[in-house]
Order: structure tokens, then C-alpha cells, then sequence
């Protein structure tokens, strides 16, 4: 989240803060996924978050037919798209990062990146047309691989890949 906020010019603390807490409520959530995104607005409120930073955690929810509260709403701002394109784009890197036989983001090139993207059979799971949403908030799907996976490789001896 960083990195694209770096990239149009968006606040890159607030962008990595949001980034970090979106999933905020997977813990008690993963076994209903009903209510994931419902529970981060409690958690949030109490915590003192401001309405912003409680709505935008909560649109990477949006549209998704198993939160049948957030089913109808849509994303409209770049903050928003770039969290569900991240998010999302996070699932191919790492699924790419285990294939690798020293299992090492470093040993992730970009362009074995792009197939993989193409190829919907890989990492099944992870929704491409939620990662095209890059594009809604300016950044080309390309440069949106690219840059998704330059971050989590300067970051890999914190994620331990």
C-alpha cells in the first residue's frame, strides 16, 4: 500500500497503516467470513479510528456475495481499489514465492509474475478482477505487478520469505 500511495502521490503512512490493519478482524472472522470486515468497524470504533479509516478497511468487502451487508456497495476511491488490488495481488506473489524452489521472494521474477497472472488455474483463489482494480485508481496492471512485487521483496526477511 506504501508503494502505490508512493506512486500517486497518496499519503504512504496513512496508505501502510491502512494496509496493515485491513485485516484486522481475520482472527475471529476466517471461520465467518459473514462478518469479516462487519467486525473491524467494532474493533476500530473502539480503538477511536476516524470514519475514514473505518470505511475504507471495511470497502475491501465491498461487492462480495458471502457479506451479504456489503454486497451492493462499490469502491470509488483509489485508496479503496488499491487496498482490494493489493490484498489480493499479495495471494499471487506469495503462491509464486512457494513455487520457487528456495522458496525466496527474491527469486520472483516479473515476468513469471505476469504469466501466472494469466493463468487462472495458478492460485485459483485469487480474484484477478480485484487486482485490475488498480487500474480504477490509475496504475496500469503491469506497473501495479511490478511494483506489488518489489515492496514485499525489500520487505521478505520480515515476512520470512
Amino acid at each position: 500500500m506504501r508503494a502505490a500511495a508512493k506512486k500517486l502521490g497518496e499519503g504512504e503512512e496513512e496508505w501502510g497503516i491502512i494496509g496493515l490493519l485491513h485485516d484486522i478482524d481475520w482472527d475471529l472472522t476466517k471461520n465467518d467470513e459473514e462478518n469479516h470486515c462487519i467486525k473491524c468497524q467494532e474493533i476500530l470504533k473502539q480503538a477511536g479510528a476516524s470514519d475514514f479509516l473505518i470505511e475504507t478497511i471495511v470497502s475491501h468487502g465491498y461487492a462480495n456475495d458471502l457479506i451479504p451487508t456489503l454486497k451492493e456497495k462499490e469502491r470509488n476511491t483509489n485508496i479503496q481499489h488499491c487496498l482490494v488490488a493489493a490484498e489480493t495481488l499479495t495471494g499471487i506473489i506469495i503462491a509464486s514465492t512457494l513455487m520457487q524452489p528456495d522458496k525466496k521472494l527474491a527469486s520472483v521474477k516479473l515476468s513469471s509474475l505476469k504469466k501466472k497472472f494469466k493463468n487462472k488455474k495458478f492460485a485459483a483463489k485469487c480474484n484477478r478482477d480485484l487486482i485490475m482494480e488498480c487500474e480504477k485508481a490509475g496504475i496500469p496492471l503491469d506497473e501495479f505487478l511490478e511494483i506489488g512485487l518489489i515492496a514485499l521483496q525489500e520487505i521478505s526477511d520480515e515476512l520470512g520469505f
